[in-house]
């Protein structure tokens, strides 16, 4: 999959992008933001490990955000089962040295539609850190709005925390 964007490219994951994809996660600030299956420090194995576990995934739900043909970041989702299979959760890193230039807007934006799109979703959601407001206005940039407060969800590095919960609505 390929999706051409300004600033960016959204594709999926080659082989040869394990060292560029090591170099920009291993990264303190980005673990701080991820869920507990991100590893810290990052090494080329994880990274040889998570590219292979994308590509094996079928339907294809993990991609890289590349810049200049350089895997620079991840994007995905995760379709939800019974229930709620009209819902995904969606979540995103970007290496820290391309913060600030709105690439990860411009990716969550093409992402949610292609998820929309092709899985026939109502809806895609992401849960961030309290603490985390760069990525409520990434979420806001790219359309989705915060429906609440999950007080005292979840745990990450060592502290409870609260999440907010953003969610795009597809108005179809």
């Amino acid at each position: 999959m390929l999706i051409r964007l300004q600033k960016s490219d959204v594709r999926s994951f080659r082989e040869h992008d394990a060292a560029s994809i090591a170099l920009h996660a291993d990264n303190r600030k980005i673990w701080l933001n991820l869920r507990d299956t991100f590893p810290h420090p990052y090494s080329i194995k994880d990274a040889w490990a998570f590219i292979a576990f994308a590509l094996a995934r079928k339907p294809e739900t993990d991609f890289a955000i590349a810049v200049e043909g350089q895997a620079v970041g991840a994007i995905g989702f995760k379709l939800l089962p019974d229930v709620e299979r009209v819902s995904a959760e969606i979540g995103y890193w970007l290496g820290e040295s391309f913060w600030g230039k709105g690439i990860v807007a411009e990716s969550l934006t093409a992402m949610t539609r292609y998820a929309i799109e092709t899985y026939g979703l109502s809806r895609v959601f992401a849960v961030p850190f309290e603490w985390n407001a760069p990525s409520m206005r990434v979420l806001e940039k790219a359309g989705y709005t915060l429906e609440g407060r999950m007080r005292r969800s979840a745990i990450k590095d060592g502290k409870i925390v609260d999440q907010l919960l953003y969610a795009y609505v597809n108005p179809a």
